[in-house]
């Protein structure tokens, strides 16, 4: 196929064929996410359990630590999403081609012949992760040094009645808003193109940062409602996003088959 060697013969860097979106887009991507769930929701065994019991462990090792991090945690636990959604894309992809997708098949995705590369990015989120902890630990020290934040009261009283306390939030979150930036443009379609396609995990990423810089206003759309979907989710207790989690995790699925031709990677080969 010449068309294959003549893109395997390309750096790795160079993207895959991406397409315009709209917003029109997002409102079908979000609706067939909410079809999937419907017609599948085995998912609350994995995420109704699973995200509680995180931020329950959470929570008491933070208490009994610093807990000045307890909400940089719980915050920075959404840009590793993308990660745990490619059980979901796997069930969506499955669902798709009309093949059994039971609540087991969420954990298919470790057998995927992109398993290596989707190991690479999510080491990347994790790294991100990092530093999102590590910054957050700056700000914090930025405007109140070395004190210790106390108990969870005196912090809540020190971050909300105080001018430094204010301070940290308006720049703590100006600061988490450049991560989830950042690991939306990576993740949005590199973990959906490496569980749908056997490509390398720097081709997945740049066709992601392609597809970004592509749809800049309407990913950036797709990632405030996101954000705000899984914050109004997180309320009570986490238990919303026993919902929340795979209905996006569907609905990014859906949203990739959009964002990236895939009939031109039929005639790749790819």
């Amino acid at each position: 196929m010449p068309q294959e060697a003549s893109l395997d013969a390309t750096p790795a860097t160079v993207p895959l064929p991406v397409r315009t979106i709209t917003a029109v887009d997002l409102n079908e991507s979000l609706a067939a996410g909410y079809a999937d769930f419907k017609a599948k929701r085995g998912d609350l065994l994995f995420v109704g359990l699973l995200y509680p019991l995180v931020g329950a462990i959470a929570s008491v090792v933070m208490t009994g630590s610093d807990i000045s991090m307890l909400f940089p945690l719980f915050a920075g636990l959404s840009l590793l999403g993308p990660l745990v959604a490619t059980g979901f894309y796997e069930l969506a992809k499955r669902r798709e081609a009309g093949r059994d997708s039971s609540w087991w098949h969420f954990f298919a995705v470790l057998k995927n012949r992109s398993i290596l590369s989707i190991a690479a990015v999510g080491i990347g989120l994790l790294a991100i992760f990092g530093a999102w902890l590590f910054a957050a630990g700056l700000i914090y020290t930025l405007f109140f040094g070395l004190q210790p934040p106390g108990t969870i009261a005196n912090f809540a009283e020190m971050v909300l009645t105080t001018r430094p306390g204010w301070g940290m939030i308006i720049v703590g979150n100006l600061v988490g808003i450049l991560f989830a930036v950042v690991v939306l443009a990576v993740s949005v379609v590199s973990l959906p193109l490496l569980v749908d396609r056997k490509v390398s995990a720097e081709r997945a990423v740049a066709t992601s940062l392609a597809a970004f810089r592509r749809n800049p206003g309407v990913l950036l759309r797709w990632g405030v409602t996101v954000g705000l979907i899984l914050t109004v989710a997180a309320i009570p207790l986490l238990i919303g996003l026993a919902v929340a989690l795979p209905v996006l995790g569907y609905a990014t699925w859906h949203l990739y088959t959009r964002l990236v031709d895939r009939d031109e990677l039929e005639r790749m080969g790819r």
